[in-house]
Parts: C-alpha cells; structure tokens; sequence
C-alpha cells in the first residue's frame, strides 16, 4: 500500500513539475500586443456612414493596422437618431468618445471631406492623443469657419438638397436598398467651429488630393483646401481617384495611409 502511495506521490509530482514547465514557456512566449500595433481612426464624410471605409478597414488591417471607424450620429446605421439639432459639436462628441472609451493613444486620425471638420474639432478637444492628422480630400478649417462658409457663392449646388432642416442627398433613389447616403442635418454644415486649443496647432498633418484622372489638380473642388494645407507647411500628397477614394481607389489609397507616420 505504501508503494502504491508512494508512486502515486512521485507521478502527482512530475505532473505538477511539467504543467510549472509548460507555464514557464508560455509566459516567455510574448503576445501580440494591440498597443505595438498603429492605429488609424477613420472619419467618413457627409451623408455617408462608417460602412463607406469597410474595404479600407479590412486592406489597413491586412497591414497590421488596428482600425476603428466611428459612426457619426444620425448618419450612416445610426441614421434612427437622426434630429435636426445635430451638430457639428455632436459629430466631433462622437469621435473623442470613441478614442477616450477606447482608449486610443498615438493614433493617425484620418477625415474624409465632411470628417475634415469633425477631425480638426477632435484634435482640439484630444491634441495629446493624436499622432498625426490625415485630411483626406476634405476641409482644413480655421476657427469660426463652417461647411457653409467654405461653399460661399459656390454652394448653389446644395440649395435643391435643402429640405426644412436637412440636406437630403438628390442621388438616392426612394427604394434604394442599405447601405446608402442619407439625409444630414443642415445644422452639421452651418455650425462654425470652435478652436482654442493651441497644442492642437503643434500636431503634425498630412493633406491627401484626390485628382480625377485626366483633370487638373488646380481645377479640383478641393484645391483650396490643399493650398491652405501647403501655407501651413503639411505634405501635400496626391491621389489619383475621384472625391470618394475609398472605393474608387481603396488599395492606392491603403498603401498611401500606409506610408503616414
């Protein structure tokens, strides 16, 4: 009997002396870490949703890229929380949530068109978060600026859009399945924003044209903006692609994001 306890003794003992082992080489075993891993934070534009980056997200992501992409309300499948008091300050509330929530640290924050304004209210809001700006064929705002103060004379184009307190987008047909653009409020596009925070200047920025091909980059809606981008002393990088680069041009796109830091 004391044999058989004493065997039992000596096995139970090698059992716990491999499993130590197995723990040893485990824990020495390092595991991927999201925080080694960059980040980039991906703002949509107007009428458009998070859905729109979907083909980007998954290229970044092949790249080793963490990726989030925040829905702005009212917008996008948020769109059930469409109200005509939305504003520019909720859209720029949606994203600072998403990156303090998160818990996003030195990240690339990305905004297309629209987003430009959103990404320049959270850099003011969040400056110590961000590692670089993207203004991806979007707007470069100064304080107290607004969509509506950039279109000007030009902005003749929206008034058939303008339907009581939104802008509902002509090219959406009635029985247009999801996922598609939807009605804004008009209240995003005239909200000035508002800057005070001076550390936000010191952020570093990149500005990305899209040029059709076969156009002339100086004849581009967004030219403007590129130049201002230029006065500031940001890159300036050029993209052939319509304004809607994520699909009309996803992988030049990606590899362009790519080469940000």
């Amino acid at each position: 009997m004391k044999i058989r306890c004493r065997a039992f003794a000596v096995n139970l003992l090698i059992l716990m002396l491999a499993a130590a082992a197995v723990k040893t080489v485990t824990a020495q075993v390092p595991k991927p870490s999201a925080a080694t891993k960059p980040t980039i934070v991906i703002v949509h534009g107007a009428w458009g949703g998070s859905w729109a980056f979907r083909r980007v997200d998954e290229l970044l992501r092949q790249k080793g890229f963490n990726v989030y992409r925040p829905q702005l309300t009212g917008l996008g499948e948020r769109v059930h929380l469409s109200r005509p008091d939305i504003g520019l300050s909720t859209h720029i509330d949606d994203v600072v949530n998403t990156i303090l929530f998160e818990d996003l640290h030195d990240i690339i924050l990305v905004g297309h068109s629209y987003g430009g304004m959103v990404i320049t209210g959270v850099a003011d809001r969040v400056p110590d978060r961000i590692h670089r700006l993207v203004y991806l064929d979007a707007f470069v705002p100064n304080d107290g600026e607004s969509v509506m103060s950039f279109q000007g004379s030009r902005g003749d184009w929206l008034k058939p859009m303008i339907k009581g307190d939104f802008i509902v987008p002509i090219w959406v047909k009635p029985d247009q399945p999801p996922p598609h653009d939807v009605p804004q409020s008009i209240k995003t596009f005239t909200d000035p924003i508002s800057l005070k925070n001076k550390a936000a200047l010191k952020l570093p920025a990149t500005y990305i044209l899209t040029v059709a091909a076969g156009k002339e980059a100086k004849d581009d809606d967004f030219w403007a903006q590129a130049q201002r981008a230029k006065e500031r002393g940001w890159p300036v990088l050029e993209l052939t692609a319509d304004h809607n680069a994520q699909w009309s041009a996803p992988e030049a796109l990606v590899e362009m994001l790519a080469g940000i830091r």
